[in-house]
């Protein structure tokens, strides 16, 4: 009977386990088809279209109070749909923004958040259990593939809170009372690193532990861009003569923008010699798992730190932190508590090592590195370009497949890996045409300007144009080479370049493969070609423009085109006054327009001086300079010409109706004298008319002002014969010839004071401007 109740006993043990396992199995199953579909309903926002104007008006409706009633989740998402997809829409736009999308991994990533908050209100001994093993599985996973056995590992939102968890490991390994007794058992803290990486992070910890930035001390480089050594070790030994404590030194791996690395195992001798905490971070770090040969990373540093969800390109996993064991109370106090060791935080981790498997893993990295070995040896061969970053394998001559099957050498690994390409176009390698740069000179003034003419095209003297101009290319292959990520930087040292990283993958993003490399080969030969036409004919360019009597050579730093001028009539120089510099801003903006109607690559620019200028933009080898500012000079003089014109029109305009009034005043003063006053006065002057009419022939006549003789006409023989005078007569029918006009008034006359007619060239369509009165 005992038995039985025993069986039945661990029967039923046995079905309440599975009737909470299936619970377990039916709530995470249900969270994951609702995660699922959220964000798949947010990802397809790309295809909805332009935005609706009730849900753009609700948009800009401010919600100042929190709702009364309680919303559903279904409003509550389309909410924020309607957030996602108007908050880059521009008015009157149908560009929406675009959520990246998601492969299988990404969606577990993401997926694997949701299960971290809801497994997270389990109870505590639960809770440990499960973080324990999740948190152990990953930090061995992790530490296999990047050769650290055994290791001590942490997980960080970011890179920030890595190195401040590094900085306490360092302290503690050298003050073991440090985190009890606090600043005053760690005497005189000094902390390296290089001048190439960012020293922000290691300034923020030092702030989290009340170290001040003074301990902070900066190495040198070398001319390789690695740390200097020999500088450093005399940088501990003044420390140390000074009684200051060396504590932890951050070597770079691939970490600044250039990708250098320093030499670790000369690193790893200076350090154990003076009992300092090696730290090493950066991209060369994922070469580790495509290493199949014996050998530890553990054996040569004592932490490093790994970005898996960039160089995987894998969302929201955690940065790990790998270090060796250090047996402290005090420095593990929070490894006992899931929620402050942050271990079930490596629960996105987890899932996405296990849907990748390591051959994927050791493969995508490996695609990463064979991407940037082509593009370097892509842009090396380009003409004009210049590489910053270092070359794989230049020390050594082995590539990273040579060393895949060997032991592991750090420092021969790093070297045979570029994990970044930085470029930039100066025009060093270019050779000039005979014909782009004038002849050899013994006069001593040509040979000045042909140095000032050198010194413009030279990167070194002009600085801000190259940077215009690789500013220009990175933008062209960010347009036209979509599959790889370039960046636009600024080096301290050699300023504009353009940087190419695989192993900062964002979300959605894969490295390129080899028909992306064959595009971006012809593509930047292209532009690179269009580069160096256009620095060849600025020697040209700058030659012709000094020589010639109306065109003035215009600095435009900021312009990557050829160049700018200015169209500067004869004489104009001497007398720039404001109403000058106006008129001077005018002609060459009326220049530009005319330019456009025959070349689109014309623009408008403004000079220093704030006066406008005509900017010559990018050219190809065909093209024929002197063509072009030709072009520009002959335009400038027919829009010179036409705005004399136009200003002679209206000077004769104006004069001639002063000339009609003066003339149509005078001739009513005659009349009212000849005809006498009694015919003007009211009421008298209708009976004198009635008793002795007037003339009918005696009113007073219009005026008409002739624009090509720039004479004032009577309009007697308008009105009276049905014609209009011109410079030449012309015969009536029946042979007979019009009377000669009863008035006919000069308008403009010269200096002698003679009479001066407009050229028939000048005249306008509209030969005569009448200005009739009204006759009695």
């Amino acid at each position: 009977m005992a038995e039985n109740q025993n069986i039945n006993s661990d029967n039923f043990q046995r079905s309440d386990d599975k009737i909470s396992a299936s619970c377990i199995r039916s709530g995470l199953a249900e969270l994951e088809m609702q995660t699922t579909q959220t964000l798949k309903r947010l990802q397809n926002i790309q295809i909805n279209g332009a935005l609706d104007v009730n849900n753009e008006n609700k948009l800009t409706q401010s919600c100042n109070s929190l709702p009364v009633t309680s919303c559903s989740s279904s409003d509550i998402l389309k909410s924020l749909e309607d957030l996602i997809s108007g908050s880059d829409s521009e008015e009157g736009s149908d560009i929406i923004y675009q959520l990246p999308e998601l492969d299988e991994v990404s969606m577990l990533a993401l997926v694997s958040q949701s299960f971290e908050a809801y497994i997270s209100h389990l109870d505590r001994q639960t809770l440990l259990r499960i973080a324990d093993l999740i948190a152990g599985d990953t930090s061995r996973w992790v530490g296999n593939l990047f050769k650290f056995p055994e290791p001590s590992a942490s997980f960080h939102s970011d890179n920030g809170e890595a190195i401040l968890r590094v900085l306490r490991l360092a302290i503690v390994s050298r003050c073991p009372g440090f985190l009890e007794g606090g600043i005053p058992a760690l005497a005189n803290p000094c902390l390296y690193i290089c001048e190439n990486l960012t020293h922000l992070r290691l300034q923020y910890a030092c702030k989290q532990l009340g170290i001040a930035a003074e301990a902070i001390r900066v190495i040198p480089t070398t001319a390789s861009g690695t740390m200097d050594l020999n500088l450093f070790q005399k940088e501990i030994r003044s420390d140390i003569s000074a009684n200051r404590n060396p504590l932890l030194v951050v070597a770079d791996v691939g970490a600044s923008l250039c990708g250098f690395a320093d030499n670790l195992k000369r690193l790893k001798e200076i350090c154990r010699a003076n009992n300092i905490w090696l730290h090493a971070s950066g991209h060369l770090l994922a070469t580790l798992p495509i290493v199949q040969g014996t050998g530890t990373i553990s054996s040569v540093v004592d932490s490093v730190v790994l970005n898996l969800g960039s160089w995987l390109g894998i969302p929201s996993v955690p940065i790990v932190l790998l270090h060796k064991q250090l047996q402290n109370a005090a420095l593990t106090v929070s490894d006992s508590d899931a929620i402050l060791s942050k271990r079930l935080k490596s629960l996105s981790l987890w899932a996405s090592l296990q849907a990748l498997g390591r051959e994927n893993i050791s493969e995508k990295v490996h695609v990463a590195f064979q991407t940037c070995s082509i593009l370097y040896e892509i842009t090396s061969k380009c003409e004009g370009i210049r590489i910053l970053s270092r070359a794989p394998g230049a020390q050594t001559g082995s590539s990273l497949s040579d060393l895949i099957s060997k032991p592991l050498d750090v420092d021969a690994l790093f070297e045979s890996a570029a994990p970044v390409v930085v470029f930039q176009f100066d025009g060093s390698s270019i050779q000039f045409d005979q014909d782009s740069t004038p002849p050899p000179s013994t006069d001593q003034n040509q040979d000045i300007n042909q140095a000032i003419i050198n010194k413009s095209i030279e990167k070194v003297e002009n600085a801000s144009y190259f940077d215009r101009l690789n500013a220009w290319l990175g933008q062209l292959l960010q347009r036209d080479c979509p599959n790889f990520d370039f960046e636009i930087i600024e080096h301290q040292i050699h300023g504009t370049c353009i940087r190419y990283c695989p192993l900062e993958l964002s979300l959605g993003e894969q490295p390129a493969k080899a028909d992306h490399l064959e595009n971006f080969a012809a593509c930047l030969e292209s532009q690179v070609d269009i580069l160096r036409a256009t620095l060849k004919h600025k020697a040209t360019f700058i030659k012709l423009v000094e020589k010639s009597d109306v065109l003035r050579l215009v600095n435009l730093p900021e312009w990557a085109g050829m160049g700018g001028v200015r169209f500067v009539p004869e004489g104009w120089e001497t007398l720039l006054t404001d109403q000058a510099k106006a008129e001077l801003n005018k002609l060459n903006m009326d220049l530009v327009d005319a330019l456009k109607s025959t070349d689109n690559a014309f623009s408008l620019g403004e000079g220093p001086d704030s006066l406008s200028c005509v900017r010559f933009g990018m050219v190809t080898h065909e093209t024929d300079v002197e063509e072009l500012l030709d072009l520009v000079v002959t335009v400038g003089k027919s829009v010179q010409e036409n705005s004399k014109v136009l200003d002679s029109m209206s000077e004769i305009v104006k004069k001639g109706i002063e000339t009609a009034m003066q003339d149509l005043q005078r001739e009513s003063e005659e009349k009212l004298w000849q005809e006498g006053i009694l015919r003007h006065v009211p009421v008298v002057g209708r009976v004198v008319n009635w008793w002795s009419p007037p003339p009918k022939e005696g009113g007073i006549k219009g005026r008409s002002l002739n624009l090509t003789q720039g004479v004032v006409e009577s309009t007697e023989n308008i009105y009276k014969y049905h014609m209009q005078m011109t410079g030449a007569p012309n015969q009536l029918p029946g042979n007979k010839s019009p009377p000669t006009p009863m008035v006919q008034t000069p308008v403009i006359t010269d200096s002698a004071g003679h009479s001066r007619s407009v050229s028939q060239s000048s005249a306008t369509s509209v030969q005569e401007i009448q200005i009739p009165t009204q006759e009695n």
